[in-house]
């Protein structure tokens, strides 16, 4: 199979992945706290990232940039907290459109943080981006939704996530930022879920379990798929996913984004997409 079919494979078969996983985090989410699954999605995560090191265990303790290491994991918790949480107060198609605005997010992290040059048309878009969020949010109404700050807030986490493996990146390994990543992520989610703590049943227990498997495939399926292919013609697939949870949201639960919704969802596909793709292209 030629290398750009079998990207086109992997990210679509990785979406698939991340949206059931994301069903299933929706499903246990109405009696589980969000923690609680964050730390399953991260310990079991972890028990797969550590086989990399069986010939050389102490490899990651090599580091010096433990510091970078924890700010990162912590920040990725956050981030996939707000995620979780949003998958079990909001529309499926919605928490994940939300995710999808991390892109908007790297504008202003690129100008304040990385002091990178930014064009006023890159702006532009991302403030019709962010009015996509408004509208999910409906400040100015009588239904204002503050769940879709929280998922706005877990996008603009994960952009300072991607700003953290940047830096990192520099001199770790990816092995090494991925085993820091899960670490601090199961470690930071166990304190607060040792408070709420719900004992899953006998049926909750494999679905956790699982939750954990496909986070790490789906993610591992769409980051290999993207290194196979042509990034800018496989972004659209990755951001599919959107379309998948509005399908799995109305099988599974019973769910049909409304008026608002879809008007933010769109305004947050497009600019976001657009960014995605114009910066490809720039760096390719």
């Amino acid at each position: 199979m030629p290398a750009m079919a079998r990207g086109v494979f992997l990210v679509s078969s990785g979406s698939l992945t991340l949206v059931l996983m994301g069903s299933l985090v929706k499903m246990l989410g109405v009696r589980l706290p969000s923690f609680e699954l964050l730390f399953f999605r991260a310990f079991v995560g972890l028990l797969f990232v550590l086989p990399l090191f069986w010939r050389d265990p102490l490899t990651p303790f090599r580091t010096k940039r433990f510091g970078m290491h924890f700010f990162r994991g912590g920040i990725g918790a956050m981030g996939n907290f707000c995620f979780f949480w949003t998958l079990t107060h909001m529309l499926l198609a919605d928490a994940m459109a939300l995710q999808f605005s991390r892109p908007l997010f790297m504008i202003p992290l690129a100008l304040f943080v990385l002091r990178e040059t930014v064009g006023t048309k890159r702006i532009a878009v991302a403030a019709v981006g962010f009015a996509g969020i408004l509208l999910y949010a409906r400040p100015f109404t009588e239904g204002f939704d503050y769940n879709a700050i929280i998922g706005a807030t877990g996008a603009l986490f994960g952009g300072l996530v991607v700003v953290g493996i940047k830096q990192l990146a520099k001199t770790e390994q990816t092995r090494v930022i991925m085993f820091y990543y899960a670490f601090w992520s199961a470690v930071l989610a166990a304190i607060p879920m040792m408070f709420e703590w719900q004992t899953p049943t006998a049926a909750e227990w494999p679905i956790l379990i699982l939750i954990g498997f496909l986070g790490i495939a789906g993610q591992s399926m769409v980051t290999s798929g993207f290194m196979l292919g042509d990034s800018t013609a496989l972004a659209p697939l990755d951001y599919s996913r959107v379309l998948y949870s509005t399908l799995a949201g109305y099988l599974f639960f019973g769910e049909l984004p409304g008026l608002w919704s879809v008007s933010g969802m769109a305004l947050i596909l497009a600019a976001s997409l657009y960014l995605v793709l114009t910066e490809r292209k720039k760096t390719a």
